[in-house]
């Protein structure tokens, strides 16, 4: 004679218990920053710099533009004008190499 199994638990009865232990877990607590808590806590300084971009009110293209109003603008400007004159120089000597076809490696 086969024996018949039965299940121990039913499905409402799994789901009750599953419910009862996800239930029963701590709360997660607020973690505690340490390495980067000054970053949380920094400062905030969007009102001084506003305050700095909007004197003269906003031109673009005038005499004393936005994008030149802080004091280290002109360094990250210059940077990027000595970049641009470098390619621009290049071009138009590659553009000659290939035009006269001077400093081939043969």
């Amino acid at each position: 004679i086969k024996k018949l199994r039965t299940p121990t638990m039913n499905a409402v009865v799994r789901q009750s218990a599953a419910k009862a232990v996800r239930s029963a877990r701590p709360v997660p607590q607020q973690q505690k920053r340490g390495i980067v808590d000054w970053m949380t806590n920094y400062p905030d300084k969007v009102m001084q710099t506003k305050k700095i971009q909007m004197e003269g009110g906003t031109c673009l293209g005038e005499k004393n533009p936005t994008w030149l109003k802080q004091p280290g603008d002109a360094i990250p400007l210059a940077l990027g004008a000595a970049l641009v004159g470098f390619g621009g120089v290049n071009c138009v000597v590659g553009h000659y190499r290939l035009a006269t076809g001077k400093g081939k490696l043969d």
